[in-house]
């Protein structure tokens, strides 16, 4: 008896079309969430970094000596060497990279004695090819990244910059046709206060999740 009303219930039309519209409603859900989790951009090839800046002499010399080393901190006026009777100064306050430390050298006009970067210039910069997902990315959008250095752990970003041409450094070629695919930077900013452990060069990978 208990059988012939549940059967008689789900033979009505309106039950039937109920339990339709679910099933529908349902599929709907799970295609946007499946759509939601899939539609990501990943940029594989990525590195914490800043630009470098060098420090060199207005006027040939010799290098007769050197103040820092690298992984010292410097500020803004700081001298940093000396060639002939040109004292070379940091221009902004940051972190040394490299130095030439080899006195008697003789140095050109420009060419770098010291290397430095401005740590508060750091990103998370990554390089894209142009079929792999560069037409979905734009400023403003966040990014989750995580650094080699600190596993799985997952931090946040905002792109600040898409490099508006090619880096022709990098060119590989597609299977099919044999064009050239270009390669495009793709720079992010984070919270840099939060995050002092970052170092410049460490590998980092990004994933944007495209709405």
């Amino acid at each position: 008896m208990e059988q012939t009303q549940k059967e008689s219930i789900f033979s009505k039309p309106w039950v039937q079309s109920l339990v339709g519209i679910i099933v529908i409603v349902l599929l709907l859900g799970g295609a946007l969430v499946w759509k939601s989790l899939s539609s990501h951009v990943s940029i594989d090839k990525s590195q914490i970094t800043a630009p470098t800046i060098t420090i060199g002499p207005e006027a040939s010399g010799i290098l007769a000596e050197v103040y820092v080393k690298p992984g010292d901190t410097v500020t803004v006026d700081e001298p940093v060497a000396r060639v002939g009777s040109e004292v070379l100064t940091a221009k902004v306050a940051g972190t040394i990279i490299t130095t030439q430390d080899t006195p008697g050298q003789v140095f050109a006009p420009g060419a770098p004695v010291v290397t430095m970067i401005n740590p508060t210039a750091l990103r998370v910069v990554g390089t894209i090819e142009e079929d792999k997902g560069l037409s979905d990315l734009k400023v403003g959008q966040t990014v989750t990244f995580t650094v080699d250095a600190y596993g799985g752990q997952k931090f946040t970003g905002v792109i600040d910059e898409i490099s508006p041409t090619s880096n022709d450094s990098g060119v590989a070629f597609t299977i099919s046709d044999q064009r050239e695919t270009k390669n495009f930077t793709v720079k992010a900013r984070y919270d840099i206060a939060a995050h002092p452990e970052f170092k410049n060069g460490m590998s980092a990978k990004m994933t944007v999740y495209i709405k």
